[in-house]
């Protein structure tokens, strides 16, 4: 069984085709989506689903022209388990928003505290100020995504309960390399990005952590299993 935690196939060319082949493989796939709006639009097509499910988004690159979708993501939270893609952004794309990021995620996980919700978070470049938020919100499910961050961070991380979702990009790169040896190998889940990365073989990032299918299904279960029940 192949784990998905992070793609976009709402962002696919087929998505039809594309989640019709993990429902039929038996894989998992957690779709992100970069708006409340998104979620909206997909949800009734995904909620009858076993395998595929969608996550309530609202991407930090897109929070500025989109403050008014707030009160959405309030009205969506109740139909998902998953969160994402949120977080933060301070990389040169989105420096310039980064007080207005930090407001609205921070409204964001006002509402999301004490939830049952499995959160994919966004930190590039933002990665300390993220997780003082994760913090200070008390937030306790979360997935760092493609993590590029400073590894000394990667403990704190760690100790707060946190994973990781790894793709194969990650695995090509020295700082990905750097990156993945410093995280413990039961918070290692794995990911795509699709349709956004262009390498994405979870099988090759399977081959490069010498691990196996089953043991980040057993990592999954783990967190999965701090949940009461699943949407």
């Amino acid at each position: 069984m192949i784990i998905d935690t992070h793609c976009h196939y709402d962002m696919m060319p087929n998505p039809e085709v594309y989640i019709k082949n993990v429902e039929r493989k038996g894989d998992i796939a957690i779709g992100m989506t970069n708006l409340p709006s998104h979620f909206q639009m997909g949800y009734p097509f995904i909620k009858l689903l076993h395998n595929v499910r969608l996550s309530l988004g609202f991407h930090p690159l897109l929070i500025s022209d989109n403050q008014n979708e707030l009160k959405l993501f309030g009205k969506m939270l109740d139909k998902t388990s998953y969160i994402g893609e949120i977080g933060l952004d301070f990389s040169k794309e989105g420096y310039s928003t980064r007080d207005i990021q930090i407001d609205v995620l921070s409204q964001l996980l006002i509402m999301l505290k004490g939830k049952n919700k499995i959160l994919s978070v966004h930190s590039r470049r933002a990665e300390k100020t993220l997780l003082e938020l994760l913090k200070k919100y008390e937030i306790k499910n979360v997935i760092f995504h493609w993590y590029s961050g400073p590894v000394n961070i990667i403990k704190e991380i760690v100790d707060q309960g946190y994973y990781f979702s790894i793709n194969e990009a990650m695995t090509l790169s020295e700082n990905g390399r750097k990156i993945i040896a410093a995280i413990p190998r039961e918070r290692i889940l794995t990911e795509t990005d699709a349709p956004y990365n262009s390498y994405c073989s979870i099988r090759n990032v399977l081959e490069y952590v010498h691990l196996s299918e089953r043991d980040i299904h057993e990592n999954f279960m783990k967190l999965i299993n701090r949940l009461k029940y699943l949407k």
